[in-house]
């Protein structure tokens, strides 16, 4: 496999989005050798627990816990703690809970990494605006003024200024993100569609071969790889596009 097949893969998060365990360690299977991130979201991770993260360590992949932390401070610091010791990679926050808030989260990540020899630094990471969520939704339901684009840059500042490392947001604020916080501050982006796929729920979405030209630092997809009738041909797909941004 060629470096940039390498380091191509170890950007593509894929979202083991299922309800059980046994379906997930299935499409893990199927993915067999191709060395990319895994994500677990809200609904794998209440399903089958922290034990399936250490199963996903124990198997050589890094794993990006998606449980968007969002609470008082003190409760925020004490799951950072708590998903830090299980060994992620990265795991997020909600931006719109404040400074203080994910600055409690890095804290907790650091108590942990302190408290555990051996034990590195999570890449710590805010959720700026949904990949959900439209203008409208956005001004007349959440109740947030302006551009999305304005929102999730003012929170991107925010995130960089408490100390954490990147945020989730869509690839059209890439370049705006960037801008703002320098291409060292990392962008993980959900809602990546192939040429031609379904965009399911999604507002806002762009191809993998456009995010990547954006700038995008890590790209995630679920259903065009989960739902795909060859999941593994999805993403050597998917991988190939990246490489030939």
């Amino acid at each position: 496999m060629s470096a940039s097949y390498n380091e191509m893969a170890g950007r593509l998060m894929v979202a083991l989005d299922y309800p059980d365990a046994k379906r997930a360690k299935a499409l893990v299977q199927q993915l067999e050798g191709i060395p990319c991130y895994m994500k677990v979201g809200m609904q794998l991770f209440y399903a089958a627990g922290p034990d399936f993260v250490k199963e996903l360590k124990a198997q050589g992949y890094s794993v990006f816990l998606d449980v968007k932390m969002h609470d008082i401070p003190n409760t925020v610091k004490g799951g950072a703690d708590s998903v830090t010791r299980l060994g992620v990679d990265m795991f997020n926050v909600h931006a719109g809970g404040g400074a203080l808030m994910m600055q409690a989260a890095k804290a907790g990540a650091e108590a942990a990494v302190a408290d555990t020899p051996g034990l590195a630094m999570p890449t710590i990471i805010a959720v700026t605006q949904l990949t959900s969520t439209s203008q409208d939704v956005m001004n007349n339901e959440i109740g947030i003024p302006g551009s999305v684009e304005d929102a999730v840059v003012r929170y991107a500042k925010l995130a960089q200024q408490a100390g954490l490392h990147g945020v989730v947001a869509s690839s059209l604020e890439v370049g705006a993100i960037t801008s703002a916080c320098g291409q060292a501050f990392k962008t993980v982006i959900p809602g990546i569609r192939p040429a031609g796929a379904d965009i399911g729920d999604q507002a806002r979405v762009l191809t993998p071969g456009e995010a990547i030209r954006k700038g995008s630092h890590y790209l995630v997809v679920g259903r065009p790889i989960t739902e795909s009738p060859n999941p593994r041909q999805a993403a050597e797909q998917i991988i190939e596009e990246m490489i030939q941004a």
